[in-house]
């Protein structure tokens, strides 16, 4: 019998408190027999994570979780089984990661309006080698004194009602499927349920995105109840489309919530996975 996987997990690359190689570990703590590596916008801890796995039982999918705006929400398109080392696919990320780094600009020249001694350099130097989120800001004030806590920080300074916050020029998701899809991966809509879409208008828009070759839902979510989850199982079979499963972990930044069992009653068995990689 195969044990349980997480494909939905973030590190210190992106916005979680793990490194990669710590995720490893701590997959072989929990008996997990995959996980995915799906940072925000970049892939730059995958390298770390295989190589961490080359001596342990754990398998490490490469993957990949795109911020994309459609009808001025927020969409997460995961992309799982990557081709993460393909050039085109890089390149592609690269222009595709512009639009955040021109916010954090934005950003933290408010941030220095309202007196805070902050600047690019000094968020390069606290956080080297990754794409710097607004968790990363968040952290930064906490810890220098600024604010008290990460939800204070988002209260006070960078949620979107906050003084500093500053709106994202964002891909669509058919961006991301697409570039998902030139590297050899398959395309999940992540969380669908967070949107706070109706669920006639969810209906429409997985049909859309299906349309424009989306692959699978993630329907099974740290934050569903029982019976959300059958429903999203139930809108994944409505449109021919796969399943796939995660905790959304991101360490201490999400508390409560762990890998490969979420907040307790997450459970993805590896033959989702398996399911995922049939043609």
């Amino acid at each position: 019998m195969k044990r349980k996987i997480d494909l939905h997990v973030h590190s210190t690359s992106s916005d979680g408190s793990y490194t990669p190689s710590q995720l490893v570990k701590l997959a072989e703590e929990k008996n997990l027999a995959a996980f995915a590596l799906t940072d925000h916008d970049t892939v730059s801890g995958i390298e770390e994570a295989m190589e961490a796995a080359r001596e342990s039982s754990v398998e490490v999918v490469p993957g990949i979780e795109f911020s994309t705006r459609y009808e001025n929400r927020d969409i997460h398109i995961l992309g799982l089984d990557i081709d993460y080392q393909d050039v085109r696919f890089q390149e592609n990320l690269e222009n595709f990661r512009a639009s955040r780094k021109i916010r954090n600009q934005k950003m933290i020249q408010k941030l220095q309006e309202h007196q805070v001694k902050i600047s690019e350099e000094l968020m390069k130097e606290k956080f080297p080698d990754c794409v710097c989120t607004r968790a990363h800001i968040a952290k930064f004030l906490e810890e220098e004194g600024y604010v008290s806590s990460k939800q204070e920080a988002f209260d006070r300074y960078l949620g979107e009602r906050a003084c500093c916050y500053v709106p994202r020029e964002k891909a669509d998701p058919y961006q991301a499927i697409k570039m998902i899809h030139e590297s050899k991966g398959i395309a999940a809509l992540a969380h669908p349920l967070l949107y706070g879409f109706s669920r006639k208008h969810l209906d429409e828009v997985v049909n859309r995105l299906r349309q424009a070759g989306l692959d699978a839902i993630e329907a099974l979510y740290s934050c569903n109840r029982p019976a959300e989850t059958q429903e999203m199982i139930q809108l994944a079979k409505q449109y021919h489309l796969k399943i796939t499963g995660g905790s959304d972990f991101h360490g201490t930044f999400k508390q409560g919530l762990n890998m490969g069992d979420g907040y307790g009653n997450l459970e993805v068995p590896y033959s989702v996975l398996e399911n995922l990689r049939e043609k």
